[in-house]
């Protein structure tokens, strides 16, 4: 039953990162490894407490992602916008610097 249950958190992260991160393959990608990454450092976690902590912390994460990143596009006229959707309502913004943006 806990495997199903860790299985389905995955599943809901992936999802998520895959709607914020539309459209680009190398943010998919990124964040494919490290979603995997985080899942395998707690394979052997045996205790059921832990397992559920840790299940519930994949929520957290799921739902943080799907309401607080919005991934910036490069437009025609060069410069970065966004497009929130109905699920960032009453987010807050933090708009990353230049330097961020060319990396």
């Amino acid at each position: 039953m806990m495997r199903t249950e860790v299985l389905k958190a995955y599943r809901q992260i992936l999802k998520a990162t895959r709607k914020s991160f539309a459209g680009d393959s190398q943010m998919l990608k990124a964040s494919a490894m490290e979603v995997r990454t985080k899942f395998e450092e707690n394979r052997s976690v045996a205790s059921e407490s832990d397992i559920q902590r840790l299940i519930d912390d994949a929520y957290t994460a799921a739902q943080f992602i799907s309401t607080n990143i919005v991934q910036a596009k490069l437009n025609d006229r060069g410069s970065y916008e966004m497009k929130p959707s109905k699920e960032h309502a009453g987010a807050t913004l933090e708009v990353p610097s230049e330097e961020i943006l060319k990396n």
